[in-house]
């Protein structure tokens, strides 16, 4: 078991004939990942590596394949419309992998997507892995562009802002032969889908995960607001890290939501709520897993 996806979830790509997401949808088919629809509007009616049909409409490839999770791999000037496409769509599940989308169009998604049943992960995100049995954690489903051969099916879940630590995070504990039942790049922009909280509350009822490694940085509060549920109501152990904690104040670090304005979003006031709420704390990235291991 695991949150959001499945082995067995069936997976839209929308940007399939672009140059990146064509890479990435095969790496996800390699996996074992049950990719089953291709979304470019005008290019309707053909098929890529041989085997998954493309649509000109999300609407269509869910109609014809029973696709209910997308993956966007949209440039940014579109992106938000193909959000919202897959929204109308009344899809499950959209992650969007898209760097670089406005602020402004994020607003716009999420004042829309208000009270639909969609939920999105990301923009500017890794995406979600659901290791399989197989070699390398095959048979699992891949979305977005984690490398897969680096997970291991097991019962750890994992929720970041950054890519690159979720990566670090991941084969730490896989070296140490422990498993993930979900691992989820929520992203590092402002204004995104789903947040740390709302992952946290799923691996919380997710008999399948017995412990979370939670990973935040500067700027936002999304992690103090995290810490606060998981002291009052999460039943299983948390370590966490918080990265940015040299960064000057005003500078944007890497990810867009990565910055401290007004004095608030500092790593000093992240860790202090995650010791609070009696999260273990990781000093550096390398030691992410093994905290999270002794507390458990």
């Amino acid at each position: 078991m695991a949150i959001l996806v499945k082995p067995d979830t069936k997976i839209m790509v929308q940007g399939i004939t672009g140059s990146f997401g064509a890479r990435h949808a095969q790496l996800s088919l390699d996996y074992g990942t049950q990719v089953v629809a291709g979304v470019t509007p005008g290019k309707g009616g053909q098929m890529f590596a041989n085997k998954v049909p493309i649509f000109d409409t999300v609407a269509e490839a869910s109609k014809e394949t029973g696709a209910k999770v997308s993956v966007i791999f949209v440039p940014p000037a579109f992106a938000a419309d193909a959000i919202l496409e897959a929204v109308d769509a009344k899809l499950d599940l959209v992650v969007c992998i898209t760097e670089g989308i406005p602020i402004r169009d994020m607003i716009r998604v999420k004042n829309i997507m208000a009270g639909s049943r969609t939920r999105l992960i990301g923009p500017n995100c890794p995406g979600v892995v659901c290791p399989g049995p197989g070699k390398d954690s095959t048979g699992g489903c891949r979305i977005g562009i984690a490398p897969g051969y680096i997970h291991k099916q097991g019962h750890i879940g994992v929720v970041s802002r950054s890519g690159t630590l979720t990566y670090e995070a991941v084969w730490q504990l896989t070296s140490r032969g422990v498993g993930q039942s979900t691992c989820v790049g929520i992203g590092g922009d402002p204004v995104n889908g789903s947040s740390h909280l709302d992952i946290i509350k799923l691996f919380n009822e997710d008999p399948d995960t017995h412990g979370i490694i939670m990973i935040g940085e500067i700027g936002g509060s999304a992690e103090e607001e995290a810490a606060a549920w998981i002291k009052k109501h999460c039943k299983k152990p948390v370590a966490g890290f918080i990265a940015g904690a040299t960064a000057p104040p005003g500078r944007r670090m890497g990810h867009a939501g990565a910055i401290i304005s007004g004095g608030k979003g500092t790593a000093a006031a992240k860790i202090a709520a995650f010791k609070e709420a009696g999260i273990g704390v990781a000093a550096t990235p390398s030691e992410m897993a093994d905290t999270l291991l002794k507390m458990m």
